[in-house]
């Protein structure tokens, strides 16, 4: 009998803890990283962010692309042109093209 495929699993990313208002004043602080003193802690904290940092910007490009995928719906009345979401989400418009091709196929559900 077959055994199961096992897939890899992918660390989960830390979570992204609130800064308050005071500490994100200062530009030396930055998710109490500054606290800690031992260096394998320090890696091992900053490793987390940046893994949560990735995830984070993966998903909001991912949202970005199926937002720019619906405005440039043809069925919609007030569709936007590729030119018109390029300004407003600060990109190039070939980039725009790219980005609104992106979100149909995560619309249809295809794999990217």
């Amino acid at each position: 009998m077959a055994e199961p495929e096992q897939r890899e699993r992918k660390p989960r990313p830390a979570p992204l803890l609130f800064e308050p208002s005071a500490a994100t004043a200062d530009p030396e602080h930055f998710f109490d990283l500054e606290s800690i003193d031992d260096p394998a802690a320090l890696l091992t904290r900053a490793t987390e962010l940046t893994l949560a940092f990735r995830a984070a910007t993966d998903r909001a490009v991912e949202f970005q692309a199926i937002a720019a995928a619906q405005l440039a719906d043809p069925r919609r009345f007030d569709r936007l042109t590729a030119a018109d979401i390029a300004g407003r989400a600060h990109w190039t418009e070939d980039y725009t093209k790219k980005m609104i091709e992106f979100g149909r196929d995560l619309l249809r559900g295809s794999p990217s």
